[in-house]
């Protein structure tokens, strides 16, 4: 049985749909609308056997929720303190705080999350179907949206939103929030300033994106900066910047750009500096051949540690064909690779970077030299004693690292 406010809601699409055309589009209207029509059920229900309406603030706000945003997932969105939100199904909605995920007392038909993700993919122009039962694409407010269904997912529609909750945009900010020492901060500011390829690794959720958008905030301000992702979500705050992102195959199956075109096509716009989003697959290699050519750069990976990072980008160039050899890509990957940051989650749901490494060379043997500058033991991220922290890099901006560190780099 339909509750008061899906009754209610109905009413109000029926009655501005006999309005003149624009007439929805006028806010004082559709309010008003929804106010008389609340009241009146409201009196209805003393004398007819209705769903019980509760609190009417509460059902006109769900209304207009209904009308103008996304049901009852609107109210998530607007709150500042969750990061993601995910269904299982129509009636398990789970949302994370703090890093901490917890169930929600929300629920909604499947007819109402059909409608729901078909309002949330209609600026993006894709669609998930039996033909494309799965789908990426950002929100207005810049979330990120992923959606899977049957038969790919077990009996229920399968909803992800990340949102992009920015508590830090810069590495001060960082550090002031307890993810980042000064001391490294400073480092990765140098680092960024002259020019290093820094990788960003981390399993999902552990912050990546955040600290990729900090580490762009280190740019110079007359720099040229192209971005490459499969949904936006890196926000660079420069004034000269590009923001590439691919797309999916049209209902013919044809049309599909993906991450190794992007790449490709970046190269030809004059950056200064390119940033993948995440690196995945095949285009590692690409990316490989841009920042081997000279052009500085900086990625996202998802890998447990920064020895599983170095592995995983040696290991994704192989699959761009069958004459690629772990002989070239190993080197390459020790030539142009400088910066290994890693990033973690705590149990708590606390984000911190846990390792900085510069890459060394690359052995006989296949194994590239790594050496940890700063690592985090249980007491926090701390300058190793024995690292070298310097490079060549560093030298050639005019970096002092030894005077940065305070420390015998």
């Amino acid at each position: 049985m339909p509750t008061a406010a899906e009754l209610l809601e109905r009413q109000v699409r029926a009655q501005l749909m006999g309005r003149a055309p624009g007439g929805t589009d006028d806010e004082a209207v559709l309010l008003e609308t929804i106010g008389r029509a609340v009241e009146e059920y409201d009196l209805r229900s003393l004398r007819e056997d209705l769903p019980l309406l509760g609190d009417p603030a509460r059902a006109r706000q769900r209304i207009l929720d209904a009308l103008t945003g996304f049901g009852v997932l609107q109210p998530l969105l607007d709150d500042p303190e969750i990061e993601e939100i995910w269904l299982n199904g129509p009636h398990q909605i789970f949302v994370a705080r703090g890093g901490v995920s917890e169930l929600t007392s929300l629920s909604m038909s499947q007819e109402e999350l059909q409608s729901i993700v078909e309002r949330m993919l209609a600026p993006s122009n894709r669609r998930v179907d039996l033909s494309s039962p799965f789908v990426d694409a950002s929100l207005p407010d810049g979330s990120r949206l992923h959606v899977i269904i049957p038969e790919l997912s077990r009996g229920v529609w399968n909803v992800n939103i990340r949102k992009f909750v920015a508590k830090a945009r810069r590495l001060e900010q960082l550090v002031s929030r307890g993810s980042l020492s000064a001391q490294a901060a400073r480092y990765l500011t140098a680092a960024v300033a002259a020019g290093l390829n820094i990788v960003v690794s981390g399993a999902t959720q552990a912050g990546k994106t955040t600290l990729l958008n900090c580490l762009a905030a280190a740019i110079g301000p007359r720099e040229r900066v192209v971005t490459i992702e499969e949904v936006f979500e890196v926000n660079v705050p420069l004034r000269d910047v590009a923001s590439l992102q691919c797309r999916p195959a049209n209902l013919d199956g044809a049309g599909e750009v993906v991450m190794r075109q992007l790449v490709k096509e970046a190269l030809r716009m004059r950056p200064d500096r390119i940033i993948v989003g995440e690196v995945r697959e095949a285009e590692c290699f690409d990316l490989l051949l841009a920042l081997n050519a000279g052009l500085p750069g900086l990625a996202t990976l998802h890998a447990n540690g920064v020895r599983e990072a170095v592995t995983k980008l040696c290991t994704l160039p192989l699959l761009a064909g069958a004459n690629i050899s772990p002989a070239f890509v190993v080197p390459t990957v020790a030539a142009t690779v400088d910066l290994v940051v890693h990033v973690a989650k705590a149990p708590d749901g606390r984000r911190h970077v846990t390792d900085i490494a510069l890459l060394g060379a690359a052995s006989p043997e296949g194994v590239i030299e790594l050496s940890k500058v700063f690592s985090d033991t249980g007491q926090g991220l701390l300058l190793r004693s024995e690292a070298c922290a310097d490079h060549p890099k560093f030298q050639r901006a005019g970096a002092n690292v030894s005077a940065l560190l305070g420390s015998v780099a």
